[in-house]
């Protein structure tokens, strides 16, 4: 049994009368340290998808596990990462931190939560700015910040939910390097949402594309068979980076592609209404043209 996985899982919302199928037939096994990638077009789903590895949204069919247990509901095992930086405006860094710290490790001292704190703060290189609230950062430091936080809670899964799209390039390669670090050092298990291919060729092991939607399915998978530490200068010059490169957008561009030609043009009848008449009837008095004397 998979360490992560879900099994013929669909979601959907609405009354069975008017029903919208997000996703469909869902199957995706995740191992144990293992780096996976979803990558998928905006509106596909990708989020959703991430709440139902989180417990944040339970299957509409079919069953979600995580080591070999039924996921009820969240859990700091799974650790979350969402697109905005969710801090709490009014803590700083350390205190939003501690504040996930003291939730899940209840009976830790004041000094172990600080000195817990303090690690992940700099594991993130985020201790110069333990003080500083979240509009006191950037953007990138407040992504590291939530990072730290997540971190915090010791998860065995890192579910990343597209944590860099907002991210500038610099800072975008900065923080893919440093989750990497992470990952190896700590061997965790990671599930990453993106919408860049580079990224995901880079980053994962295996790379689980995500059809388009409404009704969105996991497709055919991508092995990155390239070793590891892999350094971004030199993966142009790699040709199995450049291969999986360009089949992955390939086969993303035909996706997009194939859907468009299914779409059909509907076009909607309009009601054949026409405005009430207040013309004045003959006789009638017009206030415009009354003159004072």
């Amino acid at each position: 049994m998979s360490f992560l996985e879900l099994t013929n899982v669909d979601v959907s919302f609405g009354p069975p009368s008017n029903q919208v199928d997000i996703l469909k037939n869902i199957n995706l096994s995740v191992e144990e340290n293992e780096f996976v990638a979803v990558i998928g077009f905006s509106g596909s789903g990708k989020s959703t998808l991430m709440n139902l590895l989180s417990g944040l949204q339970m299957p509409s069919n079919g069953s979600s596990s995580f080591k070999g247990s039924s996921i009820k509901e969240p859990g700091p095992e799974l650790g979350m990462m969402f697109q905005n930086y969710s801090l709490l405006p009014w803590l700083s860094v350390g205190d939003n931190v501690k504040l996930a710290i003291n939730r899940v490790f209840p009976k830790l001292s004041k000094s172990e939560v600080h000195e817990k704190m303090l690690h992940y703060v700099m594991m993130v290189k985020l201790d110069h700015a333990v003080d500083k609230k979240p509009h006191e950062l950037s953007g990138g430091m407040r992504q590291r910040a939530s990072l730290s936080r997540t971190l915090s809670l010791d998860p065995e899964v890192l579910l990343l939910d597209e944590p860099l799209s907002a991210l500038d390039a610099l800072t975008r390669s900065e923080l893919q390097d440093q989750i990497l670090n992470i990952w190896g050092n700590d061997k965790r298990t990671v599930v990453m949402i993106t919408n860049d291919v580079d990224e995901a060729v880079l980053m994962a092991d295996r790379i689980v594309p995500l059809t388009m939607g409404p009704g969105a399915t996991l497709s055919k998978e991508f092995i990155v068979n390239i070793d590891r530490p892999r350094d971004r200068h030199t993966l142009n010059d790699d040709p199995e980076f450049m291969r999986l490169k360009s089949e992955i957008t390939a086969f993303m561009l035909g996706l997009n592609k194939e859907n468009k030609e299914l779409k059909t043009e509907s076009k909607v009848t309009m009601p054949d209404v026409r405005p009430k008449d207040f013309s004045l009837p003959s006789g009638a008095i017009k206030f415009s043209h009354l003159q004072k004397k």
